[in-house]
């Protein structure tokens, strides 16, 4: 059954970090079972959530991707972020759009909302919703949608789901962006520490070593794709448009 909805303005961040979304049903088995470290445990989440802890997971390489995604935004357009992202990314995201754009935020975990709220409080333009991006379609379209490191979270079936969700909704010059991991090249060292992590911490993540993105697209064929692979084949970013 799709997780209902519960949408926040940016604003005061509630007095407790529910963990569970509002509606009152559970979140996806994966989550507590696989991320209840990294996503749902307050007090590793408070631990995490800085951009220290993000330049260290992804080797030195954290500004530089966000980078790829704040380059896309264009002030006063129409933005969608299907995940919180740790650090401050979602408040410069914010930002840039702009007050004369719209800035939506969705995540499946209240604790990663409230975090989210507290960031974007002096945003009025943006908007915050819990809920399954995998399985939750947005009233309007949007000019850009990002995947950042969300893929590489969910099971195979949701990944689909989440690229053709993006897919579906962006505006007819839009675009959709997936920055996410990718197979590194054989000389890569930082290869044979994520097939650690993989095979210890992150189940879902290989697949994308594997498949591309643009193959769990249900019609990949009405997009133009374009990829680019950084730091040894370690991450990609796909960008997809409308024909």
């Amino acid at each position: 059954m799709p997780m209902e909805q519960t949408t926040y303005k940016a604003g005061s961040p509630p007095a407790q970090e529910n963990t569970e979304p509002a509606s009152g049903a559970p979140l996806p088995a994966y989550m507590s079972e696989v991320y209840d470290w990294a996503y749902i445990n307050p007090r590793h989440v408070r631990l995490l959530d800085r951009n220290s802890a993000v330049s260290v997971l992804l080797f030195g390489n954290a500004e530089r991707l966000m980078r790829r995604y704040l380059e896309q935004i264009q002030p006063g357009g129409r933005v969608w972020q299907m995940a919180h992202v740790y650090g401050d990314l979602v408040s410069r995201a914010a930002r840039k759009v702009g007050e004369n754009g719209h800035f939506l935020l969705t995540d499946i975990t209240g604790i990663q909302i409230a975090h989210a709220r507290r960031k974007l409080a002096p945003y009025p333009w943006a908007q915050l919703v819990q809920c399954d991006a995998a399985s939750w379609a947005p009233e309007k379209t949007y000019d850009l949608i990002c995947s950042f490191f969300l893929l590489h979270e969910i099971p195979d079936a949701r990944k689909r789901a989440v690229v053709d969700r993006a897919l579906a909704g962006l505006a007819p010059n839009g675009a959709a962006l997936f920055i996410d991991y990718h197979r590194p090249a054989w000389w890569q060292p930082a290869g044979w520490i994520l097939r650690w992590v993989n095979a210890k911490l992150e189940p879902f993540a290989h697949s994308l070593w594997n498949t591309e993105i643009r193959d769990f697209a249900t019609h990949a064929d009405n997009y133009i794709w374009e990829k680019e692979t950084l730091f040894g084949g370690v991450y990609q970013i796909v960008k997809a448009r409308p024909k």
